[in-house]
């Protein structure tokens, strides 16, 4: 029975090893990341603009800092956005906070005002920007609570203030200038006011992209974790070729994948994110010259596992720029190539779990740094 027991063990311990790639990207629960950077991605799209998400702004009072999940930036304004992905059934305290019940909860959820949250974290940014040198005309700034989630249901109907946009209103909202969302929302988006001009817009994004915000991976499954980027893990060999890439070296980095099919040659997909973080652009190979039953094709950089093909761990190729302010990215010629093993592994901290976390590199679609 013991023989067994131990059999088993061992059976376990090879099958996560090569097949729990994904083991650290399903324990981060990160649906309210998925959510935020899905509300900024449609925002993009819809309204054109720039939005920066993740930004951990210095408050001069507290001397702390102020998550802000985004701010959205056009020509015509700027709108911070605080993204909850609650769920249930809400309601309104008479001191305004929000009270969830239903959902698996065994008792009512309580929820600080966010949209009274919201308008401070509005005080704290403007506040940031005149520190920086950026003063916004009057009434250019301004804030929405978005609430994404299909699943939350208020428990009367014209319950939330003016500055909350429900899902309904959220899934109707239309590119159109003169559509549902600039009627209703009362230009908070997209309104009458004059355009900023256009030397202050520009600084505007340099401020905001300059702005301390929050580490950022992209994982295999569409996934996102914001937090903090602590160091790479693995073979010293490997570990000893990633150690420029740090956030005082490495800038506005951008990790990227690249599908090989064929033997060194591959075809750059260029990933659309924001320019902050390492630049890490991963590239795939075919294995060739076994057996029809052995080639395999590690399409999630996942080491070969079929044992009769009598391949060893998988490399990665990962590209990284020199962090550079003065431009929107590197050139070709200017990435810096290793290659490690797949298994090299990132050590990242969640910003909202105590935890360490692991990934491994062939997990990882991109990385992005902050300064």
């Amino acid at each position: 029975m013991w023989v067994e027991i131990l059999c088993g063990l061992i059976v376990y311990k090879l099958f996560k090893c090569f097949f729990s790639d994904a083991d650290d990207v399903l324990e981060v629960q990160s649906s309210d990341t998925n959510a935020l950077f899905n509300v900024a991605n449609k925002l993009e799209k819809l309204y054109g603009g720039k939005v920066y998400v993740g930004l951990r702004i210095p408050d001069a009072d507290t001397g702390s800092r102020q998550n802000i999940d985004a701010v959205l930036v056009t020509k015509g304004e700027a709108v911070v956005i605080s993204v909850k992905n609650f769920s249930g059934f809400v309601s309104i305290s008479g001191d305004g906070s929000w009270v969830f019940e239903g959902e698996g909860r065994h008792k009512p959820d309580r929820h600080p005002d966010p949209v009274a949250e919201t308008k401070k974290q509005v005080s704290i940014l403007e506040s940031y920007l005149e520190q920086r040198g950026v003063a916004l005309p009057e009434g250019y700034l301004s804030y929405k609570v978005v609430l994404p989630n299909p699943k939350l249901h208020p428990i009367h109907s014209g319950y939330f203030p003016s500055e909350v946009i429900t899902y309904d209103q959220w899934v109707q909202l239309k590119p159109e200038p003169k559509g549902l969302f600039s009627g209703w929302i009362k230009g908070a988006f997209r309104g009458g006011k004059k355009e900023m001009q256009e030397s202050i817009h520009q600084k505007l994004n340099f401020t905001l992209g300059t702005a301390p915000m929050w580490d950022r991976l992209e994982l295999k499954g569409n996934k996102f974790v914001l937090g903090e980027f602590l160091e790479f893990k693995g073979k010293q060999e490997d570990t000893m070729a990633l150690r420029n890439i740090k956030r005082s070296k490495v800038s506005r980095l951008i990790i990227q994948k690249t599908s090989m099919f064929g033997l060194e040659i591959g075809v750059l997909r260029a990933l659309s994110i924001p320019k902050v973080g390492v630049v890490v652009m991963v590239r795939l190979s075919m294995v060739y010259d076994l057996p029809k039953k052995c080639v395999a094709l590690s399409l999630s950089f996942e080491t070969c596992v079929n044992m009769k093909c009598g391949v060893s761990h998988s490399k990665l190729q990962v590209l990284y720029s020199a962090r550079d302010y003065r431009s929107d990215g590197a050139s070709a010629s200017e990435w810096k190539e290793e290659t490690v093993r797949s298994s090299t592994e990132v050590l990242f901290q969640p910003d909202n779990s105590a935890k360490v976390r692991k990934f491994k590199l062939s997990s990882i679609i991109s990385m992005s740094l902050s300064a």
